[in-house]
């Protein structure tokens, strides 16, 4: 089992939800962060002051995928989310040890 955790620019969602819909992704979680990398930031310009943004609105999705899910996983995340300019963000493959469904029990695989 692994941990798909990607961040993406937040009017990306809907395309990459759509995506990971298709094949056949039946949940994620979503929360909004903020962040900056190579981008290092912005400029903006509100009421006629400059003043600087270090740290960009971003979404980080986390998906728990079977191992065999999560090449496709990672190429609809990747294409789907893609824009070309910089800040497009990233994607995080993690392993997960255990997993447990809390209303009925069902534990690693069966749970996700």
């Amino acid at each position: 089992m692994k941990l798909v955790v990607a961040i993406i620019k937040p009017f990306k969602l809907d395309e990459v939800r759509d995506a990971l819909t298709g094949l056949g992704i039946q949940g994620l979680t979503v929360g909004e962060v903020r962040g900056f990398g190579r981008q290092k930031g912005q400029t903006e310009v509100y009421r006629g002051a400059e003043y600087a943004m270090s740290f960009l609105p971003k979404l980080k999705l986390e998906v728990a995928v079977s191992d065999d899910l999560v090449g496709r996983v990672v190429e609809a995340i990747q294409v789907s989310a893609h824009t070309g300019r910089i800040g497009d963000g990233k994607i995080f493959v993690l392993d997960i040890a255990h997993a447990v469904r809390i209303r009925t029990g069902e534990i690693d695989a069966a749970a996700l």
